[in-house]
């Protein structure tokens, strides 16, 4: 069995206060179907397209803890990415663990406080399906410390950078092995709240934004930001019931 390759996000899962509207609202919008796990895994479900794994949910588990996506990168070793945090001035949040057969993860905040996960895949390899409609296609980070943010990850992951701009905007590339694998969008302007923190937000792949919003509203979601045109296609972002933030682009 091949593995992830390391550094790339290879999974993402949602932490919410309404597992079963979860369910409801995120198969009615990405035609996906629920796998709910044994008591062995706390009733954790496996979202998954066309029968192939995509995403997945778990209740919320912290006192305080608000309903969140998390996104995962993949890990060859997870002690090694969780040394390398903690010396690139980041935190440990959980230290690796055995998910049983699995594999093993570590939770982490970078320097600024945005929360992310590794994934050292065992049984579970993470998602097996990108880019296409209701799949994963795109993970960014939006911070108030781009060079920072660089350094860090440069560091935990070997990421390369291009500087860019999207919206007259410093937007950077992040490359592994000159493979693109994410974003980092400066967190700057009247959209961004004081009291908003940094944060990795998702990004699913759909095959019209505009109807996908209309659908999400309907179904409960509010619509964010509405959908835009950028260069790479046509984005939204969206808040599922429970206060969930993604976003969907077509391209």
């Amino acid at each position: 069995m091949s593995h992830p390759t390391p550094g790339v996000p290879n999974w993402v899962d949602l932490a919410t206060a309404d597992l079963g509207d979860a369910a409801r609202f995120y198969t009615a919008l990405f035609g996906w179907t629920a796998d709910v796990s044994g008591d062995e895994f706390g009733g954790y479900t496996t979202f998954r397209l066309n029968g192939l794994p995509v995403a997945g949910a778990g209740p919320l588990f912290g006192e305080g803890q608000q309903t969140a996506w998390s996104t995962y990168f993949a890990a060859a070793d997870a002690d090694t990415v969780a040394a390398r945090v903690e010396a690139s001035t980041g935190k440990v949040l959980v230290a690796p663990f055995d998910v049983v057969d699995q594999g093993r993860m570590g939770a982490f905040l970078d320097p600024a406080g945005a929360p992310f996960s590794v994934w050292e895949a065992g049984m579970m390899r993470g998602a097996e399906v990108f880019d296409l409609p209701g799949a994963l296609t795109w993970n960014e980070l939006n911070t108030r410390d781009l060079e920072g943010a660089k350094a860090f990850y440069g560091a935990v992951f070997g990421w390369t950078f291009q500087d860019t701009h999207v919206g007259g905007l410093p937007y950077v590339i992040c490359e592994r092995n000159h493979i693109q694998v994410a974003g980092m969008q400066l967190m700057i302007g009247s959209a961004w709240p004081d009291d908003m923190p940094p944060h990795w937000l998702v990004y699913f792949a759909v095959g019209d934004c505009d109807a996908a919003a209309e659908h999400a509203s309907a179904l409960g979601g509010h619509v964010l930001h509405p959908p835009t045109t950028i260069a790479v296609g046509r984005y939204a972002v969206i808040e599922d019931p429970q206060g969930g933030t993604f976003a969907i682009l077509a391209k």
